[in-house]
């Protein structure tokens, strides 16, 4: 005999065994005794054995009915897990949230975003991945992440960018530096100095793609270094200039040792976006993660 057992079938033998009888145990399904027993009774004309003692107070489950429970605690918590996961899923409570960042400077302004996301929205699987390591836009399209931080928006069918906030890339150089006298540096000025940058290939720089390759100059030598806390150092030691976003060196404006101008007279202006695939700017958490990036970033200015 071959049995169809439902998840309806495993509810009712643990609402039983819970609650004692057919009438707590209806109430609790939701269903009416009348229909509880006869769900009873055509699960066991199809099991073909016995599932409950019914001559006993409260109500006990067979041998039988015993094998049937420890089937329904194993299998039914996956069942209402993946339920609470569509759920969320659908009303936009959960999710997945992968982020590719294309900006080497902006880990450690994003983490203090993530740390208020998540706790407004703890169901959501963040994870960040470098996008310096591979082409993040089209991962972003193959749904290999979720969202790129971007200062290049791009005409890309499916992909929406969001802007997130403007910034200012400035030089920065120790106090005692020749060109720390200037108002402001210029393109030629960049001639013979050592430039300290991430590590990171130099069309995704500013100082180059917005200043030196325009003006085809040429730095004396680069060095690179992983943290804005090194790359600091060594400008202070006098081992070079550099040019970082002014969020990044916010604190630097009030110390002795350095010194910031702006790039030409007018300053360079740049633009941080958030692409993303155009279904996803629908889901509530990440209208919320755009708003939260974008008001650190202001915050992080102001300060």
């Amino acid at each position: 005999m071959k049995m169809h057992i439902e998840f309806r079938h495993l509810r009712t033998v643990r609402a039983i065994h819970e609650c004692g009888g057919l009438a707590r145990a209806a109430e609790q399904l939701n269903i009416t005794q009348s229909a509880l027993s006869h769900q009873i009774k055509g699960l066991e004309e199809q099991t073909g054995v016995e599932l409950f003692v019914r001559r006993s107070k409260p109500m006990k489950l067979s041998g039988a009915g015993m094998r049937l429970l420890r089937l329904a605690n194993k299998i039914l918590p996956e069942v209402d897990a993946i339920e609470a996961e569509f759920n969320g899923l659908r009303d936009g409570s959960s999710g997945r949230l992968h982020i590719a960042i294309e900006c080497h400077a902006c880990f450690e302004w994003l983490f203090p975003v993530l740390e208020a996301f998540r706790k407004t929205w703890p169901d959501v699987d963040v994870d960040i991945r470098p996008g310096l390591a591979f082409d993040a836009m089209p991962a972003l399209q193959k749904e290999e992440v979720d969202l790129v931080v971007s200062s290049d928006p791009e005409n890309l069918p499916g992909i929406s960018f969001s802007h997130l906030f403007d910034y200012n890339p400035v030089f920065v150089a120790a106090a005692q530096h020749p060109l720390a006298g200037k108002p402001w540096v210029e393109a030629e000025d960049f001639r013979g100095q050592t430039l300290i940058t991430y590590p990171v290939d130099r069309a995704r720089l500013d100082i180059f793609s917005q200043l030196l390759t325009p003006a085809k100059v040429e730095p004396g030598a680069i060095r690179q270094a992983e943290l804005t806390a090194v790359i600091l150092l060594l400008v202070a030691s006098n081992r070079g200039v550099s040019v970082l976003p002014d969020w990044v060196v916010r604190e630097v404006k009030y110390s002795s040792d350095y010194v910031t101008r702006p790039l030409t007279e007018n300053g360079i202006t740049r633009q941080l976006f958030a692409a993303t695939r155009d279904e996803d700017l629908e889901k509530p958490y990440m209208r919320d993660l755009i708003r939260l990036a974008g008001e650190e970033a202001r915050r992080l200015q102001a300060a």
